[in-house]
């Protein structure tokens, strides 16, 4: 407990004094990356009304053609694509709706993707451009810091931790304790450095609860958390299924070489065609960078491939990858939306037989919670109103690093950091620091940095005291 009386007021509580040290060098280092985080996510929310926007001659078919002609079959569109660019074929994207042209996944002999546009009633190829040329793709990479490569996914991860300190902490501070002012509005006389601490305040009252389902909902893609907890809800039947190997040979290849999958798939191999399997072909499938290749020539083809999804269900909305050498499979994706349910099938390339087949109620209870939640954070699990709610969060969290760097400029001396001072005779109750104990344990990465932060902070303050005791005598 802090050893200030209760008759104190809050700025002079020890307790507080701490609370706000921390609140704001968390919110002074992180305010680059919060701030790149909100602005990306806000972007990529919209990313298909964006994209049909900005591409609308490559993605959206002519009026006059939509609704006319059944589509062809996804071999002719194939072969078409791989003619149109001289590469082999990786998948195909069936549109959401009869308004948008079919995309073909095209490799190039230099391992780089082309995405191919066709018209899926006549084939006639609409144009072409390269995977990582897309705007969104760029945005998706910045948002999740995988430009900055495996640093930027550990930044990531504390980034989004220090944000759930934020809130945290933000909420002890704005708590009333018998104000009536500045808590749920902007003082109407409000100005200058006043007016940018009550809309800092409001904005994070109201922006609260938002911003921590955000950050908590973005740790599953985390780099340790992530993927550790993944593989620990695995190993205890609480993600992927018990049994779903039984009889089942691997691939040896990621499932994420298939693109997006669900996450609860993340961590798992693709399962093996039958034939790849006996011939000790496996491991000749190679991984998510591995050069495409054409199937065997006793594989059943993407056209009968096709028909086994569609009578399980699978006709529409989903993406079609093609196998990879002689083990690989056929697979169908398709992930949660508003309008659909998420959905993985694998299809032996020579049989025809189903190997795998994993909807929302083939998995785990923690892992339908966690997938849910992943959908919501990406704005896909409801519609507009899901993107809004969404989009709201992430202007939010930019009002807070702008209002933020305003109250603490207006209130700093000149050529001063000004950080809220730490007193030898502070210390934080008890309950905060059980609090924080429990929260690095559970998001290791933040749990170290908070370890850091506090060595770093007690020693500045002690060279500072013995500084200033040299000065003085």
């Amino acid at each position: 407990m802090s050893s200030t009386p209760i008759t104190a007021g809050p700025s002079t509580s020890g307790l507080y004094r701490r609370v706000w040290r921390w609140h704001f060098f968390a919110g002074l280092l992180c305010l680059p990356f919060i701030f790149s985080l909100a602005l990306t996510g806000a972007v990529y929310l919209f990313n298909k009304e964006l994209d049909d926007v900005m591409y609308r001659s490559l993605l959206i078919r002519d009026e006059a053609v939509v609704g006319t002609g059944a589509a062809l079959p996804p071999g002719e569109l194939i072969a078409r694509a791989e003619r149109a660019q001289g590469g082999v074929a990786k998948a195909l994207q069936w549109p959401a709706d009869t308004r948008h042209t079919v995309q073909v996944d095209v490799q190039q002999a230099d391992g780089a993707v082309r995405q191919v546009f066709l018209d899926p009633s006549s084939g006639e190829v609409k144009g072409a451009m390269a995977e990582s040329d897309r705007l969104m793709s760029l945005v998706k990479r910045i948002h999740s810091l995988t430009v900055a490569g495996n640093a930027g996914n550990v930044l990531i991860e504390v980034v989004a931790g220090w944000v759930i300190v934020l809130v945290l902490s933000g909420a002890y501070l704005w708590w009333p304790r018998g104000r009536k002012q500045g808590v749920l509005r902007i003082r109407p006389q409000a100005q200058g450095r006043v007016w940018w601490r009550d809309l800092h305040a409001v904005t994070g009252a109201f922006g609260a609860i938002v911003i921590l389902f955000l950050a908590l909902t973005g740790m599953p893609w985390s780099i340790v958390w992530g993927s550790q907890v993944n593989t620990w809800l695995t190993a205890h039947g609480l993600g992927v299924p018990d049994g779903t190997w039984t009889n089942l040979p691997q691939s040896g290849t990621p499932a994420t070489a298939l693109g997006a999958i669900p996450w609860s798939q993340e961590q798992q191999m693709l399962p093996a065609s039958h034939a790849g399997h006996e011939s000790g072909s496996s491991h000749h499938a190679g991984g998510a960078t591995a050069m495409a290749q054409p199937p065997a020539p006793s594989a059943i083809g993407p056209d009968r491939a096709a028909a086994v999804f569609a009578a399980a269900g699978m006709k529409d909305v989903y993406r079609l990858v093609l196998p990879r050498g002689a083990s690989g499979v056929y697979s169908a994706v398709r992930l949660r939306t508003a309008h659909a349910s998420q959905r993985v099938i694998h299809l032996d390339q020579y049989s025809g037989k189903i190997l795998m087949d994993l909807g929302p109620a083939d998995v785990g209870a923690v892992a339908r919670v966690t997938e849910w939640g992943v959908s919501v954070h990406q704005g896909t699990e409801y519609g507009l109103p899901n993107q809004l709610l969404m989009l709201a969060g992430c202007i939010a969290l930019m009002l807070l690093c702008v209002s933020g760097v305003a109250v603490w400029w207006k209130r700093r001396p000149a050529g001063q950091l000004a950080a809220p001072v730490r007193r030898d005779a502070d210390r934080l109750a008890a309950g905060v620091v059980v609090i924080a104990v429990v929260t690095g344990l559970v998001f290791p990465l933040l749990g170290a940095s908070m370890a850091l932060a506090a060595l770093l902070d007690y020693a500045w303050s002690h060279s500072r005291a013995l500084v200033l005791t040299a000065r003085k005598s």
